[in-house]
């Protein structure tokens, strides 16, 4: 901790809101959700791998990507060192190979985008909102 830390504590700590709504990719029948809610919706899925270091700042530079309007998206975060099984089964449902870190736009029950590793931050999701 350093001097300055000492004197003001964590204040100079200043963290950015976050307008991804995240939500747990963690049992195989989401995927029949995410299909049916792609019928009248976009629906992101996000594959992150907690210990690949270009994972890590992928999903940072992507958050920075969402503003106010884009707070009620629904973007499913999969784990994949947790979860591979699902992992294998969103690539053979969505027919899309396995990348990591990788992001899939899914709509009408398929994947209309699908992007890896840096080309994460290149898209442009508004596009297929």
């Amino acid at each position: 901790m350093g001097l300055f830390n000492r004197i003001l504590g964590n204040k100079l700590k200043v963290e950015e809101e976050s307008f991804v709504n995240w939500i747990p990719l963690n049992s195989l029948d989401q995927i029949k959700t995410i299909k049916a809610l792609s019928k009248s919706e976009t629906i992101l899925i996000f594959k992150h791998s907690t210990r690949c270091g270009i994972s890590s700042m992928v999903i940072k530079r992507f958050e920075n990507l969402f503003e106010i309007s884009m707070k009620n998206v629904k973007v499913f975060y999969l784990d994949l060192l947790s979860f591979r099984s699902i992992s294998d089964e969103v690539g053979d449902s969505f027919n899309v190979q396995h990348q990591s870190p990788q992001l899939l736009i899914i709509r009408n029950e398929v994947a209309v985008k699908d992007a890896s590793h840096h080309d994460i931050t290149s898209v442009n999701i508004k596009e297929f909102l």
